[in-house]
């Protein structure tokens, strides 16, 4: 399966260890990530800013992501699409990606609970499909 991980799945998944860090492996080891400069961007402010962790490590935590997934340029999206504007090339990056879903925590990327076919859902939701 193809696989979008939202930014916050991404952060948690390093983060801490639990359910993200567990998802996070299974969809590195057994599926096929696919993200963006965008989402890698979002990444790294997260690290520097929201969990401040030193620029070395979060230069080789993207390294780590760009290696592991397949980096698509995201479609433009209509803004109708979704209320929060922001969301728009997580989605694109799924679209563009042929991803079969989106991983996330954001709650206006769940209420959409699908968008052309790629289902969006949390990391639980992907967790229990997956076992």
């Amino acid at each position: 399966m193809r696989i979008v991980l939202d930014t916050n799945v991404i952060v948690a998944a390093f983060a801490a260890r639990g359910l993200c860090a567990e998802v996070f492996e299974v969809c590195v080891s057994s599926h096929i990530l696919v993200t963006s400069e965008h989402i890698l961007a979002e990444v790294n402010s997260a690290f520097l800013k929201k969990v401040k962790l030193p620029k070395e490590i979060v230069h080789d935590i993207t390294d780590y992501l760009r290696d592991r997934a397949e980096i698509v340029k995201p479609d433009l999206i209509d803004d109708s699409v979704c209320r929060d504007k922001h969301d728009l090339p997580i989605i694109g990056t799924a679209t563009k990606g042929n991803a079969d879903f989106i991983v996330t925590g954001d709650a206006d990327l769940l209420a959409l609970k699908s968008y052309r076919g790629i289902a969006i859902m949390t990391p639980w939701e992907l967790w229990n499909r997956l076992r």
